[in-house]
């Protein structure tokens, strides 16, 4: 509810990093790792922000933020194939209104 996000072991009840305020205190409605790369993880929040996180690239800091304009998003699913090499990822953004929309995400946060 407050933002802050932490990552998990399945064996220790201690999260091996966390993020505080990771979304300027915007509750955390969704969050996804990327079917296609491991290290790639999506957040959604109560804004309609949608946070990218590479944690090969930046683990302090989402890598890119993107603004959903003019609606509420209210959850979001990724779509793709890890078994492909083709690096396919999309995100299904559900919108308040009842509108879906499909988007692919760049190459760079879909590859292996």
């Amino acid at each position: 509810s407050d933002g802050s996000i932490r990552l998990h072991q399945m064996t220790s009840e201690y999260p091996l990093m966390q993020w505080n305020d990771s979304t300027n205190g915007q509750p955390v409605i969704a969050l996804q790792w990327a079917l296609t790369r491991p290290s790639v993880f999506f957040v959604l929040d109560a804004s309609s922000n949608i946070y990218i996180w590479d944690l090969l690239e930046n683990d302090l800091l989402p890598v890119a933020k993107q603004t959903i304009p003019s609606e509420t998003v209210v959850t979001m699913v990724l779509l793709g194939e890890p078994e492909k090499t083709n690096g396919s990822l999309g995100i299904v953004l559900a919108k308040g209104s009842g509108q879906i929309d499909i988007q692919y995400i760049k190459k760079k946060w879909a590859l292996h």
